[in-house]
């Protein structure tokens, strides 16, 4: 009996949110659900932290400066199981189609840099965490664990997520490639910071990044790449001319990669809001492998291994003390003194 692979359309965001206002941000990502859902999209992914969008004002000027901004990023970040997050859920069952969201996780008095992988049917397939946020991030953002490299088995083929310069991880992208990743996404935030004066932040080696990673996984990688608009410019730069040329306008570069690093679709100006798609074969993946799977015949384990700890990093473990009660006849022995029984729990804080 022949094997079939999975064969779909996938569609990656090149998109702004309404920056800052999450009740927004939301209706806009809906939009672009159905959108890609009625061009016969199956999987469709957005951008890092674009709910309700990456904080660029960290970048701009000093700390102080940047609290300005900080109470509303709190207010607008997405709460698990909130109104607006069963919005999103609702809206991929309506659609039958797998959204990847990236977005500002709040979680109790934090903020976690999130992927969250929702199924055609509306049920969580996993909440992930960026495990090291990247420089001044760190100012907002708390950090992931090894729970989040893991890659999750789908009707789509084995999907996994990673945010922006996590792609310039060695260890944690080949944990990514050691457990047969197929479907990739790598959320972005927007090339167009410090544009001219910082080369490691631009379109030409993060898309290098994405791309490498399609060829070192032979996988498929969808890298949605956000826009800055023009009303986030205002909002963030003011008339400040220095600030202004620190941030730009546009900077979408979404990409979608196939196993053997072929871009598979026509570029999107990056100043365009818009979806890409392409039509995903996993049965390519094979022809790739054949070639050098780095995880598999193309590695030497006798060499160089990986040791990876995807112990969740919960802050806090309960555990709760019962005494265990002994039940004996009139006629038996009293029972020998015992500990008290110690009922360990750790609290699941997200799917794995």
């Amino acid at each position: 009996m022949a094997i079939t692979h999975p064969k779909f359309r996938a569609a990656a965001i090149q998109a702004a949110p309404v920056f800052l206002d999450l009740d927004a941000s939301v209706d806009k990502a809906i939009g672009l659900i159905a959108e890609a859902a009625r061009n016969g999209a199956q999987l469709v992914a957005f951008p890092e932290t674009w709910l309700p969008g990456y904080p660029w004002f960290i970048w701009l000027d000093s700390p102080a400066w940047g609290m300005q901004f900080i109470q509303r990023y709190h207010d607008n970040a997405l709460v698990y199981g909130s109104p607006q997050a069963e919005r999103i859920a609702a809206a991929a069952k309506q659609y039958s189609i797998m959204v990847v969201m990236g977005h500002a996780e709040k979680s109790g008095g934090s903020l976690y840099m999130g992927q969250w992988i929702i199924g055609a049917d509306g049920e969580t397939i996993a909440q992930r965490r960026k495990l090291k946020p990247t420089h001044v991030e760190r100012t907002v953002f708390g950090e992931g664990d090894g729970s989040d490299l893991a890659v999750w088995e789908t009707p789509l083929g084995r999907v996994g997520a990673l945010c922006c310069w996590e792609h310039l991880q060695p260890l944690s992208k080949y944990a990514m490639y050691a457990q047969n990743e197929q479907v990739h996404v790598a959320a972005w935030p927007s090339f167009s910071l410090y544009r001219g004066g910082a080369y490691a932040l631009g379109p030409e080696v993060n898309n290098a990044a994405s791309r490498i990673y399609a060829v070192e996984g032979q996988c498929f990688v969808l890298a949605p790449c956000a826009t800055v608009s023009p009303e986030m410019i205002d909002l963030l730069c003011g008339t400040d001319a220095t600030k202004r040329q620190l941030l730009l306008a546009g900077g979408g570069f979404t990409c979608i990669y196939a196993p053997d690093g072929q871009l598979m679709h026509e570029p999107l100006p990056e100043g365009t809001q818009g979806i890409v798609y392409a039509d995903l074969d996993l049965g390519m993946i094979s022809l790739a492998k054949a070639a050098a799977d780095p995880a598999g015949h193309y590695a030497r384990p006798d060499v160089t291994r990986l040791l990876l700890d995807r112990t969740p990093g919960d802050r806090v473990v309960l555990r709760q003390r019962q005494a265990a009660e002994v039940t004996r006849g009139h006629d038996e022995e009293p029972a020998a003194p015992h500990a008290d029984a110690v009922a360990e729990t750790t609290p699941v804080r997200r799917v794995a």
